[in-house]
């Protein structure tokens, strides 16, 4: 047997526990502490913290012709039409360079996705040539060149005036609620130009973080920041461009997911919400910051957008704002237990868990 089908095969061997672990759903649900609270960590996650360094040290290595041409199960990725487990050929590792040196197909539809780009496309009309379809307006306004080069610029920043509290700030408090899953895979959702992302990643608390936007520039914005950092080159994280409404990952297999001020530029939340459910693991976490529905929550103003008019034609500014009340309606609705949140003037950042 080859050096790199035994390295495969131990790869395998090395994230079974953790599989069975989070494969039963028979255990009570467990309330999440308040944030700050010392919470007890799953069982396994030791097996995946080293499975995924044993992917690093493997996708660091060069890699010769033999293991180059591997074709195995992806770790995580799924196709984004049917939901299979897609068939990777190149070197493993969820990190940059694995992924941009390998190619993914779908074993039933056989739809093929490649990272051309610096980033992974897992959108359902990826590879289309003629078809072409249009988001929300509150949607394509990020799929914007300047919004993209804008909003870590001085955009994101503005959310203060409603009482976000920081990037600092409301880093460490996903940090509290990300507690009971440390060890396992987050995904950074809407992550825009990756101001989480890149803190998600170097803190070492994961075994990989998958930055996710549907903006293709906002996703090469993230990759600009994160190449002047020469130590998230070859950590455990990805770039990935999908649908929230239509999450390319399999059921139960991801372990925390956050989405930083995002879910009220969602085409459909209730949508994403219950995709977020599908795909956590049993006792996996959800964390979300927005604005509330009030009078002075709207950073998006008519000045403020006025000169952008011009570049990228008329802007709808009407977001999804929602009550509290209607946060965790939503968030049970869609399966998610143990709600909780934390509310500073027009600021919530809530949290919901999947059952186990």
């Amino acid at each position: 047997m080859s050096v790199a089908v035994l390295r495969v095969r131990a790869m395998e061997l090395l994230a079974r526990p953790a599989a069975a672990a989070s494969s039963s759903c028979a255990r009570p649900s467990l309330q999440l502490p308040a944030p700050g609270t010392s919470r007890p960590r799953r069982p396994g996650f030791p097996t995946l913290r080293a499975a995924a360094a044993a992917a690093a040290a493997i996708a660091a290595e060069p890699q010769s012709n033999e293991q180059q041409n591997i074709i195995m199960e992806t770790e995580v990725f799924a196709c984004p039409v049917c939901y299979e487990p897609l068939m990777r050929k190149g070197p493993p590792g969820i990190n940059l360079p694995a992924i941009y040196r390998s190619g993914f197909k779908c074993s039933k539809c056989n739809k093929s996705f490649t990272s051309k780009d610096i980033f992974l496309d897992l959108t359902v009309t990826a590879g289309t040539k003629e078809y072409s379809e249009q988001k929300p307006a509150r949607t394509e306004l990020f799929r914007s060149p300047l919004v993209s080069f804008l909003y870590e610029r001085g955009w994101r920043q503005n959310f203060n005036r409603s009482g976000f509290p920081g990037l600092d700030e409301e880093f460490q408090m996903a940090q509290d609620y990300f507690q009971p899953i440390a060890g396992g895979i987050l995904l950074d959702v809407s992550c825009g130009s990756g101001l989480f992302t890149r803190k998600f990643a170097k803190s070492g608390t994961y075994s990989a973080v998958i930055a996710l936007d549907f903006s293709e520039n906002m996703l090469r914005q993230c990759y600009e920041f994160i190449k002047q950092d020469d130590s998230l080159l070859n950590v455990n994280l990805a770039l990935v461009r999908a649908d929230i409404s239509r999450l390319p990952f399999a059921s139960c297999s991801v372990d925390a997911i956050h989405a930083g001020a995002a879910i009220h530029c969602w085409p459909s939340p209730s949508n994403a919400v219950a995709e977020i459910s599908r795909v956590l693991r049993p006792g996996g976490v959800f964390v979300g910051t927005t604005f509330l529905s009030s009078p002075r929550n709207n950073p998006f103003s008519v000045e403020a957008l006025r000169p952008l008019r011009q570049i990228v034609g008329p802007v709808n500014t009407s977001y999804n704002y929602f009550t509290e009340g209607e946060l965790e309606d939503l968030c049970k609705s869609c399966g998610l237990v143990n709600y909780s949140s934390n509310v500073q003037r027009s600021f919530i950042m809530f949290s919901g868990q999947k059952p186990y």
